[in-house]
């Protein structure tokens, strides 16, 4: 079976094809003989009541794990010319822009609802996109979480800082530990932490009680309709106390415990009625702390790491939906 797949991406020249997980997809795809478009949310549009895009086809030149890492050609990629296209003419479309998911972003998923769905499938589903606001939807499942607040308010902030000592201060909207802040009780600067954070009390925050676990890693489950089928633990370097990849964390082969299996379970039915097809979730020291549905990365490391291709696995997964 060959597939008509469109990616939409941030633009192609500002992904590195060693760590992308976008460009592992399509890597996979294009691997298995599917053709692979991109294109960009502000190329989105409607047109005779169809969700169409300005769209590219791609060829990739794959990278190469050479002495333990990914490495890629100079000019890793060709693109061919633009073409203004329904996209229920192909088989499935990937939204994979990053966050913030903001006013333009909200847009792009509202055009993506003209899609027919009985005929295109949507990883991630615009409507789950928009309901699964990457830290307030764990909140559904807060008996799985670290014990957490969502608040503007200082005081409330504070309250909560006193009785825990230590807390995790998180903008609502960001990605890749963007704006993440370790908080102490009596920092003295507190107040103007928490009011930059906030826009002066205008913007709610996620305060989340601190895992001295964390130490030990942040551990990145990737799930697919429900199922996890990789994880790598991603660690902080001595200077920085996050542990993203994009904020110089390292990475750890690792397993997948059964406390994580039980809570990948807990989530597996959410998910699914969501359309959240292709989602990675967090996790320190047992304990869910977020779930990543934009544009969920990880699958480098965890290929390189392991000896696998989640890339293929998410496309034969891709193959038997549409078969």
């Amino acid at each position: 079976m060959s597939l008509k797949l469109v990616f939409i991406i941030d633009p192609i020249h500002k992904l590195d094809p060693g760590h992308d997980t976008s460009v592992a997809l399509m890597e996979a795809a294009q691997a298995l003989g599917h053709e692979v478009w991109i294109t960009e949310a502000s190329r989105l549009g409607v047109a005779e009541g169809k969700a169409s895009a300005v769209l590219e086809r791609l060829q990739l030149k794959p990278v190469q794990l050479v002495d333990g890492r990914w490495v890629a050609e100079l000019v890793w990629y060709d693109l061919s010319d633009r073409t203004w296209t329904p996209l229920e003419n192909f088989d499935a479309v990937f939204m994979r822009t990053d966050p913030p998911v903001d006013i333009p972003y909200l847009y792009a998923t509202y055009i993506l609802d003209f899609i027919d769905r009985s005929k295109t499938l949507v990883v991630n589903h615009p409507q789950g996109l928009r309901a699964a606001n990457e830290k307030m939807f764990a909140l559904q499942f807060s008996h799985l979480m670290p014990e957490t607040i969502v608040s503007a308010d200082k005081k409330v902030i504070r309250q909560f800082l006193a009785a825990k000592g230590a807390a995790i201060l998180k903008p609502l909207g960001l990605k890749a530990g963007e704006g993440i802040i370790y908080l102490e009780e009596g920092d003295r600067n507190f107040n103007s932490i928490v009011e930059i954070s906030t826009y002066q009390g205008k913007m709610p925050v996620m305060v989340q009680e601190f895992i001295s676990a964390a130490k030990e890693g942040d551990k990145r489950i990737i799930l697919l309709n429900g199922e996890p089928i990789g994880a790598v633990n991603r660690i902080s370097t001595s200077d920085d106390f996050r542990n993203n990849m994009a904020a110089g964390g390292t990475v750890a082969k690792t397993e997948i415990t059964d406390r994580e299996h039980q809570i990948c379970k807990d989530l597996a039915v959410s998910l699914q009625q969501n359309g959240l097809y292709f989602v990675g979730i967090d996790v320190i020291g047992g304990y869910l702390t977020e779930v990543n549905v934009t544009s969920p990365t990880g699958i480098r490391e965890i290929d390189r790491l392991n000896g696998i291709r989640l890339g293929e696995t998410v496309m034969r997964w891709l193959e038997k939906a549409k078969g």
